[in-house]
């Protein structure tokens, strides 16, 4: 008998027994023909997919963006035509990852490092990705220096060990990264949890009018529940407790009713180099001043829906920066520029070619392609009057067509040689000495006990590197990272080593602890 709640094969076969496999008397040995038993484990042994190059440890849920339809106090149909933002109050489904960068999937989640924060609009006019991090800088501003950017961040290819030296020795020889290691360092390195911080889509994108004008423009979003960050001794103590603690913290929260949510602002900036800038308005390490761009707000977003499976939502979850609607467009940001292949190809590595058609990653509206074929494709993207013969364009016989285009064709000019050179203002610390005075006391004194507790274990050469240009960056700054390493290398305790978690002192002593205090226990 089989009833609504019977347990079938994916043949949709019932299985009678899935306590026992088939084998010659009760002892076994097993027969090869265990088909009930081949295929669950053969589907067992491949329920994992590649976890992703970076982000790989994440968490995730459903919500809503809710539109204000102006910018400020303007009709932001003055600045884009995208659809998701004219009409105030219109709600447009949104899917949110959260995520830690540099580790795995089941690393802890008070590591210092920083946040993703990815949000996909399923906007009337198919999909847009927003995808940034917590903060709103990065480490770099050239897509070529990514991968040795992340392999020094990562462990020891050797040790498998993350090794303070190897992450100091890439960013002092890139000296473009110090306003960044200025804010991982500190406190804002460990936010404590998703809920409280920030996000930011980092790299400059661009708007487009109905009539085909640009604007530049940088994304954030601020939380509506406040913002907290964590010091290392709170880590430590979270990290002993629950290593999911910012996953659960999430979970729990929109489970109890007591919705996350975020304003969404932008800052604007005209189209054009901005000679009068100390800055390249594209360096993705730079921010911009909030006095001469203000913080405009055009939306909320709230989050108000779990998860219903982990794997098939938040692990399959699948974001690009390419991916953007009719009224957004690209800047010339390099850093964007190298993201916008590298994400959407990483998906198709990790989930496969037709990861688009997976319910988390599909547009919320009708799809037509004359794309075939692909690993695990299970739909075809017809249309419903599209003569299934032809998938290919153009076509006399009921083929898909090309869409009107609505509103101006952008098309900015163009004009220079090709050239792979470094953007001409290369100014570095400024910006890192404003965050620096800009810190609380707190958060500058935690900020120089990290950085003095993982330099004190690097090479000389590095660490006169990073005193240079915290004292370039504020003469306090770099002061003080010169008086601690000073006593650093006074109080140096033998055995001690580079290698351990970023930010993590005395790390090296746990491997010893460990043997040091557990007790002994009898074979069996």
């Amino acid at each position: 008998m089989e009833n609504d709640d019977s347990l079938t094969t994916r043949q949709g076969h019932p299985v009678t027994n899935n306590q026992d496999i088939r084998t010659v008397g009760n002892r076994g040995p097993a027969t090869l023909e265990n088909y009930d038993f081949i295929e669950k484990i053969s589907h067992f042994d491949r329920e994992k997919v590649p976890e992703r190059i970076v982000h790989a440890r994440g968490a995730g849920a459903h919500g809503y963006f809710e539109s204000y339809g102006t910018v400020g106090e303007e009709p932001i149909s003055k600045y884009t035509r995208a659809k998701v933002f004219q009409e105030k109050g219109k709600q447009t489904p949104v899917f949110v990852r959260f995520s830690t960068v540099v580790h795995g999937k089941h690393s802890p989640e008070t590591v210092r490092d920083p946040r993703g924060f990815a949000v996909k609009f399923y906007t009337e006019d198919g999909n847009w990705d927003l995808v940034g991090n917590n903060l709103k800088i990065f480490f770099i501003r050239d897509a070529m220096k990514f991968p040795d950017m992340i392999h020094a961040f990562r462990p020891d290819p050797v040790t498998n060990i993350q090794d303070s030296q190897r992450f100091f020795d890439f960013c002092s020889n890139s000296p473009e990264s110090f306003h960044m290691v200025t804010f991982v360092y500190s406190p804002w390195g460990i936010p404590a949890n998703y809920r409280q911080m920030q996000g930011s889509g980092v790299n400059t994108y661009k708007w487009v009018n109905k009539d085909g004008e640009a604007v530049l423009v940088k994304y954030h979003w601020e939380p509506k529940q406040g913002i907290k960050n964590l010091t290392v001794e709170e880590a430590k103590k979270i990290q002993g407790e629950n290593f999911n603690h910012a996953t659960q913290d999430l979970y729990d929260a929109i489970e109890k009713g007591d919705y996350p949510e975020w304003e969404l602002f932008v800052q604007i900036m005209s189209d054009d180099e901005h000679s009068e800038l100390d800055f390249d308005p594209l360096d993705d390490t730079k921010l911009w001043p909030e006095e001469q761009f203000p913080w405009l707000p055009v939306g909320k977003m709230v989050l108000n829906k779990n998860p219903e499976n982990f794997f098939e939502e938040v692990e399959q979850a699948a974001f690009g920066t390419g991916v953007l609607v009719d009224g957004l467009d690209f800047s010339d940001d390099k850093m964007l520029q190298g993201r916008t292949f590298s994400y959407s190809d990483t998906q198709r590595y990790r989930v496969g070619a037709n990861y688009l058609q997976l319910p988390i990653n599909s547009a919320k509206k009708r799809v037509a392609t004359n794309q075939e074929g692909g690993q695990l494709r299970h739909e075809s993207d017809k249309g419903p009057k599209q003569n299934p013969h032809i998938n290919y364009e153009p076509s006399t016989f009921d083929g898909l067509k090309e869409a009107e285009q609505f509103g101006k064709e952008y098309t900015p000019k163009v004009e220079g040689n090709l050239v792979r050179e470094a953007i001409d203002r290369k100014e570095v610390t400024k910006q890192a000495g404003e965050t620096y005075r800009w810190f609380e006391d707190w958060e500058k004194d935690e900020l120089i006990k990290n950085l003095v507790g993982d330099l004190s274990e690097c090479d000389k050469r590095i660490q006169e590197n990073m005193i240079s240009l915290a004292e370039e960056a504020d003469e306090e700054y770099g002061q003080r990272l010169r008086e601690g390493l000073e006593e650093a290398k006074k109080m140096k305790k033998e055995g001690s080593t580079s290698q351990n978690p970023l930010g993590a002192q005395d790390a090296e002593q746990a491997p010893k602890q460990a043997e040091h205090n557990s007790r002994d226990s009898r074979p069996y």
